[in-house]
C-alpha cells in the first residue's frame, strides 16, 4: 500500500522481463492481498486495463500465453475487494470442469469467495433444477449418461443398421443440431449449408433424430444439450423466472468466448436481458472446434453488437520463448479469412532459447522412434518427463509414439484418448485375428491370401477395414485409422519377420498391449491437438506436420483448411522453451517417399524462403474506449444514472474500501483542505432541512458526506452527483440548494420562511 500522499501507480519492474511467468500456469499465491490495490500488483498495464475495467460491455482479446485467466479472475475480485461488485451477483462461465474449477482457486486466493464460477452446463443445470417444479411441476428428469444407448434404439425404431461407429458420429450429429438450435425436418439443409459430412444420406439422419427425440420423449429423460435448451425455453417463456435470474445475477464474464456456441450465445442473450454488464475474453485465432458448432462470429462481431464496448488487446506473450513465438506469429501472418483479419501479434516476455528444430524423417516408424530418442535424451539431461508432450493430429498416430517411447522404458500418458489396445474397434480386431490364427485353416476369408499381410487386410475387412479410407471425419474415419494401423504394423512385421504367421503377429500384437502398462502419472504426455487446447509443456514434439495430416486430407474447403492452421498454431504455442517439428517421406519403410511437409510451414522452416505475410494486419495491444452513450445502429442511448467506480483517495490514490473514506474521497489520515465556513453553512441548512421534514439530520445528509462537499465545493450538477453519499433522489430534492450554497448563497431565512 502507497504512504499517504504517495501517487498509486504500479512499478514497471513488478511485471516487466517475465516476472508474471506464473500468471499462465501457476496459480500459488504467498498470501491473500491485503488490500483492493494489492490486488492489482504484478499485473502489466494491458492486464491492469482489464482488472479495472469493471462496467460492460468489456472485450478482451487475448493471445495465447498472455495470462487472460490472471486478468479477469483480477478484474473480478478487484471488483469486489473494492466494493463494486458482490460476489454473490457476479457469474463467470467457461467451458470445461477443470478451467472452472481453475478460476474458483484463483478467486479465492484473491480474497474473492462467494462468485459463481461454473460452465455454461453447470450453470444451467443449477437453475432449471432449481426452477422446475415452478415452471413445469415435479421434479427434473433424469440426465442420459451417454446417448449412444438411446440412438441405437432409435436406429432400431428407423430400422437403420449402424455399427459402433457410426452411432458416435450420429450422436455427434445429433449433439450439433441441438447446439445450433436445428430442428430435425431442418437437419439435410442445415448440415449441408454447413459443409458437415454426415455419416449416412442426411435424411436418414433426420429420421433417426426425429425418433431420437420421440424416444427421449416417451422414456422421460433429457440429455445433456436439453439441460441448455430448456433453460432457455423457461427462460423465454416465465418472464418472472428470467426476472429473478436477473436479480440474483448482475455481472457476467464469459471465457474462451470464440468457443461459444448459437444456444449458449442465446442463453447468455438471456442471462443479460436488457443490461451490457459483461466482459468476454477470447482469440479468434484459437478456435479449433467449429466442428462442434462453436462459432467465433460472436467475438468479432462484439463491438458491433456494443459499440460502447472496452475493447483491450493482451499481447505480452509470458509463456514462450521468443522464437516460439516468432513461429507463431508467422503461421498466422499467412492465414486468411475472417479470424485472420483479427489476428494478434504476440510479442514475448521472456529470455530467448533455442531455434525450433525442424526434421524429416524417411518414414513413419524413423520418425516416432527420433521423437523417442531425443526425449530419452532430454530425461536424461534432467528434464522432468511430465514437461515433455507429443502431440498429433489424430488418435490413431498414438499407437505407433506409444510403442516407440515404451521401447525405450519411457513412461507416458495419454490424454484425450483411449490407449490404442484398449479401443473398441482394436480389441474386437485382436479377437477376430486370434480367432483366425486358430481356426485359420477353416476360415474362408483366408482362401485366398499369399502372405501375412493379405490375411490381416481379409479378417479386418470383416471389421469394416478398408482398402480407401472414408470420406469425411469423426467416428468411422477414427476407426478406420486404427484398423488402418494394425494392416500397416502387419506389413512392417512380415518385413522385418520373415515367414512369421498369423499367429506370431497375435503373439507380438499381446507383447505391444502389455508393454503400454508403464507408470502414467509422470509420463511424457501423448494427446491429439484438439485435447491439448489450454495445456502447456516446456518440451512439444509436433509429429506428423505433413500434406495429408496437417492440413488434414478430408480439410477441403477455405474455411476448413484455416482451421487446420489454426490447429497447428495451437500446437505451436504450448511449448515454452523447445519446439521440435517433423514428418516423414512414407508411411512406412521401404515405401515410396511421396510426401511433403505441411504447406503451413513454407516460408517458416529454413530453406523455404520468406513467409508470405500480410505485414500490417495484425493488432498489436492496447485499449479501445468506447463511444460514451454508443448502441447499436449509431444511435446515442438514453443517459443512465452514474455508474459505481472504484472509489479512490483524491489525495493519494489509493482505492478506498471502507464507507466514510469512500464519502470523503480520501483516508481518515490524509491532509483535509475542507473549508470550514461551507461546512457550518451546510450544517445549518441542514438542521432546518430536518426540522421542516420532521427526522433526524442525518436523513437529509451524513456528517462525511457533508465533508465532503466541504472538501469538494462543486460548482456544477455533474460534481455534487459525483460525490458519495449524494444519490439521484437526494440530488433532485437538495441538489440545487446544495450549489446554491456552495456558491456562496445564505438560504437560512428561505428555508425558514418554508
Amino acid at each position: 500500500m502507497p504512504a499517504c500522499g504517495q501517487p498509486a501507480r504500479p512499478s514497471p519492474a513488478t511485471w516487466q522481463h517475465g516476472c508474471v511467468t506464473a500468471a499462465t500456469h501457476s496459480t500459488l499465491f504467498p498470501r491473500v492481498p491485503d488490500t483492493a490495490d494489492a490486488v492489482l500488483e504484478g499485473l502489466d498495464p494491458e492486464q491492469r486495463e482489464v482488472a479495472t475495467a469493471l462496467h460492460g460491455p468489456v472485450c478482451v482479446l487475448a493471445g495465447a500465453g498472455t495470462g487472460k485467466t490472471r486478468a479477469i479472475t483480477h478484474r473480478i475480485a478487484y471488483g469486489v475487494r473494492a466494493g463494486v461488485l458482490q460476489p454473490s451477483s457476479v457469474l463467470a462461465v467457461t467451458f470445461t470442469n477443470r478451467a472452472a474449477g481453475e478460476m474458483r482457486g484463483r478467486l479465492r486466493q484473491l480474497g474473492a469467495q462467494g462468485v459463481q464460477a461454473r460452465t455454461f452446463h453447470s450453470a444451467a443445470l443449477r437453475q432449471l433444477q432449481y426452477f422446475w417444479p415452478k415452471a413445469i411441476g415435479g421434479s427434473l428428469p433424469r440426465i442420459v449418461d451417454r446417448k449412444i444407448q438411446l440412438v441405437a434404439d432409435a436406429a432400431a425404431v428407423c430400422r437403420i443398421r449402424l455399427d459402433r461407429g457410426e452411432l458416435r458420429d450420429a450422436a455427434a450429429e445429433i449433439e450439433w443440431s441441438k447446439v445450433t438450435q436445428t430442428v430435425p425436418a431442418d437437419y439435410p439443409l442445415a448440415a449441408a449449408k454447413a459443409g458437415r459430412e454426415a455419416p449416412r444420406d442426411p435424411a436418414e439422419i433426420a429420421q433417426l433424430y426425429s425418433a431420437y427425440e420421440d424416444l427421449k420423449r416417451e422414456r422421460a429423460v433429457i440429455d445433456f444439450e436439453d439441460v441448455l435448451l430448456l433453460t432457455v425455453a423457461v427462460l423465454q417463456d416465465r418472464h418472472d423466472i428470467a426476472e429473478q435470474v436477473r436479480a440474483q445475477y448482475q455481472h457476467f464474464v464469459v471465457d474462451e468466448y470464440q468457443d461459444v456456441s448459437p444456444l449458449q450465445q442465446r442463453l447468455l442473450e438471456l442471462w443479460l436481458g436488457e443490461r451490457d454488464t459483461l466482459c468476454v475474453v477470447g482469440d479468434a485465432s484459437q478456435t479449433i472446434y467449429s466442428f462442434t458448432g462453436a462459432t467465433p462470429d460472436h467475438l468479432l462481431d462484439f463491438r458491433t453488437r456494443h459499440p460502447g464496448a472496452t475493447v483491450v488487446k493482451l499481447v505480452r506473450d509470458y509463456r514462450s520463448t521468443p522464437q516460439v513465438v516468432h513461429l507463431a506469429n508467422g503461421l498466422l501472418a499467412q492465414a486468411r479469412g475472417r479470424a485472420a483479419d483479427h489476428r494478434l501479434e504476440l510479442v514475448s516476455q521472456r529470455d530467448p532459447g533455442p531455434e525450433p528444430v525442424y526434421t524429416e524423417y524417411t518414414d513413419e516408424p524413423a520418425e516416432a522412434e527420433g521423437a523417442a530418442r531425443r526425449i530419452r535424451e532430454l530425461l536424461d539431461a534432467g528434464v522432468p518427463a511430465a514437461e515433455i508432450a507429443v502431440l498429433f493430429r489424430t488418435n490413431a498416430q498414438s499407437e505407433t509414439y506409444e510403442q516407440a517411447l515404451a521401447d525405450l522404458g519411457i513412461p507416458y500418458q495419454l490424454r484425450g484418448a483411449e490407449r490404442f489396445f484398449d479401443r473398441p474397434e482394436v480389441r474386437k480386431a485382436g479377437i477376430a485375428l486370434r480367432g483366425a490364427a486358430r481356426f485359420g485353416g477353416n476360415d474362408t476369408l483366408l482362401e485366398d491370401t499369399v502372405d501375412l499381410p493379405s490375411q490381416v487386410r481379409a479378417v479386418l475387412s470383416g471389421e469394416g477395414w478398408t482398402p480407401q479410407p472414408p470420406a469425411g471425419s469423426g467416428a468411422v474415419r477414427e476407426r478406420w485409422e486404427s484398423l488402418a494401423a494394425l494392416v500397416n504394423l502387419a506389413q512392417d512385421f512380415a518385413a522385418a519377420t520373415p515367414g512369421a504367421t498369423l499367429a506370431d503377429l497375435v503373439a507380438e500384437l499381446d507383447e505391444r498391449a502389455n508393454a503400454q502398462h508403464a507408470p502414467t502419472v509422470q509420463g511424457v504426455t501423448l494427446a491429439s491437438l484438439h485435447s491439448a487446447k489450454g495445456l502447456e509443456w516446456d518440451v512439444v514434439f509436433l509429429v506428423g506436420v505433413a500434406e495429408g495430416m496437417m492440413p488434414i486430407t478430408y480439410a477441403r474447403t477455405d474455411e476448413q483448411i484455416e482451421e487446420e492452421r489454426r490447429l497447428l498454431y495451437v500446437g505451436v504455442t504450448r511449448a515454452r522453451e523447445r519446439l521440435h517439428l517433423s514428418w516423414a517421406l512414407s508411411r512406412s519403410p521401404g515405401g515410396r517417399p511421396n510426401r511433403r511437409p505441411s504447406r503451413f510451414l513454407d516460408g517458416l522452416r529454413p530453406g523455404t524462403g520468406a513467409a508470405a505475410g500480410r505485414a500490417g494486419t495484425a493488432a498489436t495491444g492496447g485499449v479501445e474506449r468506447g463511444r460514451p452513450g454508443a448502441v447499436a445502429g449509431g444511435a446515442l442511448a438514453v443517459p443512465r444514472r452514474t455508474r459505481r467506480v472504484p472509489a479512490r483517495c483524491r489525495v493519494c490514490g489509493r482505492t478506498l474500501t471502507d464507507a466514510g473514506e469512500m464519502k470523503l474521497m480520501r483516508c481518515e489520515d490524509c491532509p483535509s483542505d475542507m473549508d470550514e465556513g461551507l461546512y457550518e453553512r451546510l450544517r445549518s441548512w441542514r438542521a432546518l432541512q430536518a426540522r421542516r421534514n420532521g427526522q433526524p439530520a442525518f436523513c437529509v445528509f451524513t456528517d462525511k458526506t457533508l465533508m465532503a462537499i466541504a472538501e469538494t465545493v462543486p460548482e456544477e450538477a455533474g460534481e455534487l452527483a459525483r460525490i458519495p453519499g449524494v444519490g439521484m433522489r437526494k440530488f433532485n430534492r437538495y441538489g440545487a440548494d446544495v450549489l446554491a450554497i456552495c456558491a456562496g448563497q445564505d438560504l437560512s431565512g428561505q428555508a425558514e420562511e418554508d
